[in-house]
């Protein structure tokens, strides 16, 4: 098998392609896997967005993004738990078993980390077997520190395992990400601790640059042009157990004013170049 046979392209790296153009894309570049987002999927109809994907032969191997569930506001609570609902069930038609979730940030006027992370828990309890129900598993990603406030309260693999535990591993893991975990040097034991229970349910790679763009969220680099190991990464979830698809996710303005498919072309082969079949 060559690493080409285990890359999946985030739909999020080359965003101004519309999806027919991204599945004739994949088809011409031989990528067989995509991860998909919520948001352009509704926007060509769920449905007609499973059909094209079989159609070209693709499999989905996420669905990005359910989570925000971090809300003290009952109406506001009730609206997050109804969207994850419909998530998992997008989830399902797309022919996925993995909804990554973000799990969102403080609440307004908050500074009550422990109580946001508890809020999840509750919410997942509620989302966890429900999801099940329709084949889908829940995988909860940790994001940098720096999107704590406003983004997502799990920071860390081990906070994110910790809320996972609470959860059979058919129902809830993570998701091991490149740009967020990086710094951390409790990271690699907390994958070990991830593939020991089967809870790595979905891997994905982005490098680190700086200066960060302002607003920090566009700044997940091309493969190999910054400071993360990438081979090294792949080597801790793989002997971690982790056989799957490996996505790369890159949310980067210079990227995305470049032609789709020439970003593509690329972004494979910096992935053939910098991971290990």
């Amino acid at each position: 098998m060559t690493s080409l046979n285990r890359f999946s392209i985030n739909q999020m790296t080359v965003k101004q392609l519309s999806l027919p153009e991204l599945a004739q894309a994949c088809a011409q570049l031989g990528v067989l896997n995509v991860g998909l987002w919520r948001e352009p999927v509704q926007s060509c109809g769920v449905e007609a967005t499973a059909k094209l994907i079989r159609e070209a032969g693709l499999t989905v191997t996420t669905l990005c993004r359910g989570g925000f569930l971090t809300a003290t506001d009952p109406t506001a609570r009730a609206a997050a738990l109804d969207d994850n609902r419909r998530a998992v069930e997008e989830a399902a038609t797309l022919g996925t078993d993995t909804l990554v979730l973000v799990s969102g940030g403080l609440p307004p006027g908050s500074k009550d980390l422990y109580g946001a992370r508890e809020r999840i828990a509750d919410a997942l309890s509620v989302l966890a077997p429900q999801a099940e129900q329709h084949g889908v598993k829940l995988a909860i990603e940790p994001l940098h520190p720096m999107y704590a406030s406003d983004r997502c309260v799990v920071s860390t693999l081990t906070q994110a395992l910790d809320l996972a535990e609470r959860f059979p591993a058919h129902q809830v893991g993570v998701a091991v990400d490149t740009y967020h975990i990086w710094w951390d040097d409790r990271a690699p034991a907390e994958i070990a601790r991830a593939g020991a229970t089967g809870r790595i349910h979905t891997f994905q790679l982005a490098d680190w640059t700086t200066p960060l763009p302002e607003g920090v969220l566009n700044g997940r680099a091309q493969l190999g042009d910054g400071a993360i190991d990438l081979r090294a990464w792949q080597t801790h979830v793989e002997k971690a157990g982790y056989t799957g698809a490996i996505e790369v996710e890159l949310f980067n303005d210079t990227l995305w004013t470049r032609d789709g498919r020439e970003v593509l072309a690329e972004t494979a082969a910096r992935f053939t170049h910098h991971t290990t079949p």
